[in-house]
């Protein structure tokens, strides 16, 4: 019943694929999102994807994403990451953390409803689409719920890439510096690529540490939410009657403390750090990985509405745009202080 969404999934990765092979600077997940997004919208299309291909684009959303991060983890060697340095890491760690609860805060101050203020703070502080993903999976997010924050944190990650090249040589930063900036305020990794590979290859490659290491915020932070999210209040009606089958059963649902996929993650990352893996290894985890996390951001993006998202006014666009410039300043002062 599912295999016709993994498939039309895995034609949407295919085909973002072929136009980052066409024209590189565009970040192949990003296109994946846009190319979900644009679906999405075709009149033509919605009956399929509410009926015949949601059982796949589910497990295409859910499950693969979830496998997509844990081999995200092979990209994680904690010796480069310790190169940086004790300064870059600990700037960068506070720039997850100040971005992540500057955010959730604009968002709650803002009134967004149910859970988009969390969604849209891990999007932005830690890495895009991905980690939005990986949070709606362990608070049990609705689609709507997060198909707003997917939204905007692939249309301000592809505002970076048009506007941070511009204000590198204004802002008087060298070119590792530009990597360094791009590294610690850009969300998703293909738009840190795209725009940090300008500034030659040390530019980029001081950008990708520097963003990897924001990625592996995303298991303590993700594991955080989990255990909130079991002592919510709701559960208080449950505790109510906790002798009921319903109590119990929803005291059964409740997400384990440490997720099984950021616990994989963790695994995945120290294999990489005390295990000389083969090149060859680490390309097709790679491509794997990639292939994986397209289908699932393309998944996500057939859940975006625009019409339901311009009826909701102008609060999630004002959270993504001052979450954006709270994070570009947040970097770029960690630059001048590393």
């Amino acid at each position: 019943m599912w295999l016709r969404g993994i498939l039309v999934a895995a034609l949407a990765a295919a085909s973002a694929w072929g136009v980052h092979t066409v024209a590189p600077a565009v970040p192949l997940l990003t296109m994946a999102v846009v190319l979900g997004i644009v679906v999405g919208q075709l009149p033509a299309a919605r009956p399929a994807l509410a009926g015949a291909l949601a059982a796949g684009l589910s497990v295409a959303a859910k499950p693969l994403m979830q496998l997509g991060i844990v081999l995200l983890g092979l990209k994680l060697s904690l010796v480069d990451i310790a190169a940086l340095g004790w300064v870059t890491i600990a700037t960068t760690v506070a720039i997850v953390l100040l971005t992540f609860v500057g955010t959730l805060g604009l968002g709650r101050w803002f009134g967004l409803p149910g859970h988009q203020p969390l969604l849209i703070a891990t999007g932005f502080s830690i890495c895009g689409a991905s980690a939005i993903g990986a949070m709606s999976g362990v608070v049990k997010a609705k689609d709507e719920e997060t198909a707003t924050p997917i939204a905007l944190v692939t249309l301000c990650g592809t505002l970076a890439i048009a506007v941070l090249p511009l204000l590198w040589h204004p802002l008087g930063l060298s070119a590792l510096q530009f990597g360094h900036w791009v590294g610690a305020g850009v969300h998703d990794v293909g738009q840190v690529v795209a725009t940090a590979q300008i500034a030659g290859s040390s530019a980029l490659a001081v950008a990708l540490v520097v963003k990897l290491t924001r990625v592996l915020m995303l298991a303590p932070i993700v594991a955080v939410a989990s255990i909130v999210e079991r002592h919510r209040p709701a559960d208080a009606a449950l505790m109510a009657t906790a002798g009921s089958p319903d109590a119990r059963k929803g005291l059964a649902k409740r997400p384990p403390i440490v997720p099984l996929f950021v616990a994989g993650f963790i695994v995945a990352m120290l294999v990489r750090t005390l295990i000389p893996l083969p090149e060859p290894v680490l390309v097709a985890a790679e491509v794997v990985q990639t292939g994986l996390l397209a289908m699932a951001l393309f998944a996500l993006g057939t859940a975006v509405n625009l019409v339901t998202l311009m009826r909701t006014g102008g609060r999630p666009l004002a959270v993504g745009l001052l979450s954006w410039v709270l994070i570009a300043a947040l970097a770029l002062g960690a630059v001048h202080l590393s």
